[in-house]
């Protein structure tokens, strides 16, 4: 095997060089541009015996394939599929430019460090070891570096899978989201978080009526933007009760917290009360309990001196498993109340809604997994989580294949931390977590493949 160092220290260069590239998607057809990035990936794979595929949805939209057949055509196949688009940054919340790739001490800033370049450099290093060595796989390997997986997907594996399914298919499939040590002393966790499932997206549209008029008489106006700002406050202020299922149970577990705190976490009438207890694990907590609306996207108004008529609230949903779309608009009507004789709910289009998404445990790449944990923690088992975002694993899980979130992150992290970094300022991640993260996957490809 490649030891851990040089595995580590090439994926760490190929991170920077993904983070420089600064694929920045803020949703909208020319951005993202991931063609900036399939060419760093290009030159990386020189030299191997491997014919690097790229496709592009749109112009600059490219994603590069690159697949190893295996020997075996009865094998299973593993597809290793991270984005490599990034979100827009806040430039005033840094404080080291999000896209030089500046490493501090030992933690590595930039825009993409977390979600999900390390990932994507692990997964291309471990693709090329395969190929490098001339090693003989039982089942294919893919490695999918995929566009707009920040916008949606659209332009990546959801048009991928209407337009070149054959490209990127396999049985099981790695990507983000996993990797989090829980609980245990500070040099062994007792856990690892395994990602098996997503909660789903329903995009919702409020579209609100009022009566237009002029800005110098409010008194007794029908002030669209007036009615949607009381929409805003009464979603945010909105308390349904808890769902706890069966994942959020064995997360309290695993933190070794008082036995107090534990059961109010898992009680349906108390979680609320408890969740100051997690401090920034705060949030998951509620977001993995509940179906979640956020009113993210607010307008009205086009003159200063007109009293708007019409105004619209963009809502993202994200619901648990098992709850349809008439119960999401059921549940939207509820928070509203009689502000709905105001309002009329429609769908995003492109977006309004795709379920939630779980992969079963009892399959043989969750066993590799369940391996790969105790080498890198001794000791250490799998924690099956439920994702409150949603990643590019809920297109595969649609077709019928197993798809986790996976990678080992030092035991720095914890998972509040982790997902208060994704999509925040100073993103950055640690270059242990780097070289920890790239043994693994090598492991993985090796024990499942090899």
């Amino acid at each position: 095997m490649i030891d851990s160092p040089s595995l580590g220290d090439e994926a760490l260069a190929l991170l920077r060089e993904l983070i420089r590239s600064a694929c920045v998607n803020d949703g909208t057809y020319a951005s993202g541009q991931e063609i900036r990035n399939t060419d760093v990936l290009r030159r990386f794979f020189d030299g191997v015996d491997v014919d690097p595929v790229v496709v592009e949805s749109a112009p600059g939209r490219a994603t590069l394939v690159v697949r190893i057949p295996g020997t075996d055509p009865h094998a299973p196949s593993l597809a290793l599929v991270g984005h490599i688009d990034v979100v827009p940054v806040m430039h005033g919340g840094w404080s080291h430019d999000p896209f030089a790739a500046d490493i501090v001490g030992d933690e590595l800033y930039g825009r993409g460090t977390l979600d999900m370049l390390y990932l994507t450099a692990a997964y291309a290093v471990a693709t090329r070891a395969v190929a490098s060595e001339g090693r003989a796989l039982r089942g294919d390997l893919v490695f999918v570096a995929v566009a707009d997986e920040e916008g949606g997907s659209r332009l990546g594996i959801e048009w991928l899978m209407r337009h070149h399914p054959e490209l990127i298919d396999a049985d099981y499939v790695l990507t983000e989201s996993g990797g989090v040590p829980v609980g245990g002393s500070a040099g062994t966790p007792h856990s690892v978080t395994v990602t098996v499932g997503e909660k789903g997206l329903a995009r919702r549209r409020l579209l609100i009526r009022g009566i237009p008029g002029h800005g110098s008489a409010p008194w007794g106006s029908s002030n669209a933007g007036v009615i949607a700002a009381e929409a805003v406050t009464r979603l945010t202020r909105f308390a349904p009760r808890a769902v706890i299922g069966d994942y959020w149970p064995r997360y309290v577990d695993a933190l070794d917290l008082d036995p107090e705190v534990s059961r109010r976490l898992t009680s349906v009438a108390e979680i609320l009360g408890a969740l100051p207890e997690l401090g920034e694990l705060a949030g998951y907590a509620h977001a993995t309990t509940h179906t979640t609306i956020s009113p993210n996207v607010i307008r009205a108004g086009d003159a200063i001196n007109v009293i708007p008529g019409e105004a619209s609230i963009d809502l993202d949903i994200r619901q648990l498993p098992g709850v349809s779309p008439e119960e999401v608009d059921a549940y939207v009507m509820s928070a509203l109340g009689d502000l709905m004789r105001h309002i009329e709910i429609v769908d995003v289009v492109g977006a309004s809604f795709s379920p939630a998404n779980v992969s079963p445990m009892d399959t043989p790449l969750f066993e590799v997994l369940a391996e790969v944990i105790d080498e890198a923690y001794p000791g250490a088992v799998p924690l099956p989580i439920i994702a409150a975002g949603g990643s590019d694993a809920r297109f595969y899980r649609a077709k019928g294949r197993r798809a986790y979130g996976f990678s080992v992150l030092s035991r720095r992290w914890d998972y509040g931390r982790f997902r208060h970094l994704i999509h925040g300022n100073d993103e950055h991640i640690d270059l242990e977590s780097i070289a920890l993260t790239a043994r693994a996957i090598d492991s993985v490809v090796r024990r499942f493949l090899g």
